[in-house]
C-alpha cells in the first residue's frame, strides 16, 4: 500500500501518523468522520467529535499540503455507537461506546470512503503495532513499544480484512516524541489535551443524555445487601456501576460498594469491598486475531479494563462466539458490557464482551 488515508480525529496522534507516512513517501490524505451533532463551547473544545476537531484537522492537512476530506457517518454512529450505548445502560451494563466505534465505524468506514476516492488504505494514530505471520498467514497485532499509551485493548475487534489494508505508524513511538515531532513541524495541536470522556456525554450525565435520545427515564429502585435486606432507596440503576463506593449517600456499619444491577426490578445489591472479587466470567461477541478460532483452552493474561493490569488465566470455547474466562486469581469488579481481552507475551490473541462474572 502506497496510497493511504490517514484517519484524523483533530489529535496530535493522528496528525503525526499522517506527517510519518508522508515522511516515509506515502501518497496520503486526511480523512474526518463527522460523527454526530452537539453545540459547541468552551467545555467541549478538548472532546473528540467537536468542531474545533474538523478544523485542527483540516489545518494539519493545510500545513502538510495534503487534501482533507470530511465523511457524513452520523447516521451509522447513532445506529452502531449511540443505540448499542443507550440500549446496554438500560440493561444494567456498562458498555464501552469506544470499542463499538472501532468496530463498526472508525475503521470500516474510512476504508470505504478512501476506496471510493483511489486509496489503498487507512491509517491511524493508535499506539499499537502490526505484523504478518507467514506461518499463519495472519495479520497480528503486538503491544505499543510505549507500553504506557499501548491501546490494543481497544482494537481487540478488528478482522483480519480491515487489519490487511490498516496501517499504525506510531507503533515504535513514546507520546513525548510524537509531541516533539509535531512541535517541530508547528502542527496547530502538538500540544492538544487528549479526549478522556465519551465523546457525545461530554459532560457525562448519562441520564440525561439517555433522556434525549430515548425518552428513557430511569425508575426508583431499592438498594439491598445479597441476602435481601433493604438499606435505601436507588435513583435507577443506570447512575451506577460495579465497584461504585462513592455517591451512594448511605451511611452503613462498613464501606458499601455495588456488587450488581438487576434491571428487571431495579435493585443495586451491595456488599464490602471483598464480595466484589470474582475467578471466573462468560464473554461472547468474541474475536480473535492471533488464531482463527479456538478449539481448546488457552493459557493467557488477560484483563477486563483498558488500565487494570494483567492476570494469569485460561480460556475456554463454548459454542459459537463465546468463552468462559477463568483466572488464576480473583478479579475486582468485572463488569458486563466491558471488555475482556487476552495475550500471549505482547501478542493480542482476542477478546469479547463482558456477559457476567462467575464465583
Amino acid at each position: 500500500m502506497k496510497k493511504i488515508i490517514t484517519a484524523m480525529s483533530g489529535g496530535v496522534d493522528s496528525s503525526a501518523a499522517a506527517l510519518i507516512l508522508q515522511n516515509e513517501g506515502y501518497t496520503v490524505a486526511g480523512g474526518t468522520l463527522r460523527l454526530f451533532d452537539r453545540p459547541e463551547s468552551g467545555q467541549c473544545g478538548k472532546k473528540c467529535g467537536s468542531l474545533k476537531d474538523i478544523s485542527d484537522a483540516k489545518s494539519v492537512c493545510e500545513k502538510l499540503g495534503i487534501e482533507h476530506y470530511v465523511f457524513d457517518y452520523r447516521d451509522n454512529f447513532k445506529k452502531e455507537v449511540i443505540d448499542r450505548f443507550c440500549d446496554g445502560y438500560i440493561k444494567g451494563e456498562t458498555p464501552n461506546p469506544c470499542l463499538e466505534c472501532n468496530r463498526y465505524i472508525k475503521f470500516k468506514g474510512m476504508i470505504e470512503q478512501g476506496e471510493k476516492l483511489g486509496f489503498e488504505g487507512t491509517a491511524t494514530g493508535h499506539y499499537v503495532r502490526r505484523e504478518y505471520d507467514q506461518g499463519s498467514g495472519r495479520y497480528l497485532l503486538r503491544k505499543a513499544s510505549d507500553v504506557t499509551k499501548d491501546q490494543t485493548y481497544v482494537l481487540y475487534s478488528l478482522s483480519q480484512e480491515i487489519l490487511s489494508r490498516t496501517l499504525f505508524p506510531l507503533g515504535d513511538l513514546s507520546k513525548v516524541e510524537i509531541r516533539k515531532l509535531a512541535e517541530d513541524y508547528g502542527l496547530v495541536n502538538a500540544k492538544k489535551a487528549e479526549s478522556q470522556d465519551i465523546c457525545f456525554v461530554p459532560d457525562g450525565d448519562y441520564a440525561s443524555f439517555l433522556k434525549r435520545e430515548t425518552g428513557y427515564v430511569p425508575k426508583l429502585g431499592d438498594f439491598v445487601l445479597e441476602d435481601g435486606t433493604f438499606v435505601a432507596k436507588n435513583k435507577g440503576i443506570i447512575h451506577y456501576t460495579i465497584g461504585q463506593r462513592k455517591g451512594l449517600g448511605i451511611a452503613w456499619e462498613h464501606p458499601l460498594y455495588v456488587i450488581s444491577k438487576n434491571p428487571q426490578d431495579n435493585c443495586v445489591v451491595l456488599g464490602k469491598n471483598e464480595d466484589l472479587f470474582s475467578k471466573r466470567l462468560e464473554a461472547y461477541d468474541v474475536n480473535f486475531i492471533a488464531i482463527n478460532e479456538l478449539k481448546a483452552p488457552m493459557r493467557v493474561v488477560a484483563k477486563t479494563r483498558y488500565s487494570q493490569k494483567e492476570a494469569q488465566a485460561v480460556v475456554y470455547p463454548l459454542e459459537k462466539d463465546r468463552v468462559i474466562v477463568e483466572f488464576s486469581e480473583p478479579q475486582r469488579a468485572v463488569t458486563p458490557g466491558q471488555a475482556v481481552v487476552f495475550y500471549k507475551d505482547d501478542y493480542l490473541v482476542g477478546g469479547g464482551k463482558i456477559l457476567s462474572a462467575k464465583e
